[in-house]
């Protein structure tokens, strides 16, 4: 069974930092873009950030860029997500995804089942 398993959410004040680990079991995602997306109350589940299968491609959405880093390490199967100067906004389920039939931002095929993440003012 495929599974993506995210660690690393929790309460935390405006300007700390967290990181986010996703580990993956049940299949290598090693040739696979792999990411982040979050889902805030009310609103619709929205891409973070994007990992190529070798690592030297990242993509971000505008709104984290130069705050969030993501990263991976293929041996692990594993995918990270640093962020720093969080602010309430970024409160929200974070979820790890993989796509193994298409691009991460669009067609994401595997996902897991979230962590919390909530940034107090």
């Amino acid at each position: 069974q495929v599974q993506l398993v995210e660690s690393g959410g929790g309460l935390v004040q405006a300007g700390d930092s967290l990181r986010l680990s996703c580990a993956a079991s049940g299949r290598t995602f090693s040739n696979y873009p792999m990411g982040w997306f979050r889902q805030a109350p009310g609103k619709e589940r929205e891409f973070v950030a994007g990992i190529m299968w070798s690592g030297g491609s990242t993509y971000y959405a505008d709104f984290v860029k130069g705050r969030f880093t993501i990263s991976r390490d293929n041996a692990k199967n594993t995918v990270y997500l640093q962020m720093n100067s969080l602010i309430p906004d970024d409160t929200a389920v974070y979820y790890c995804a993989a796509a193994t039939r298409g691009s991460i931002r669009s067609s994401p095929n595997y996902w897991g089942q979230g962590t919390q993440v909530t940034v107090s003012s």
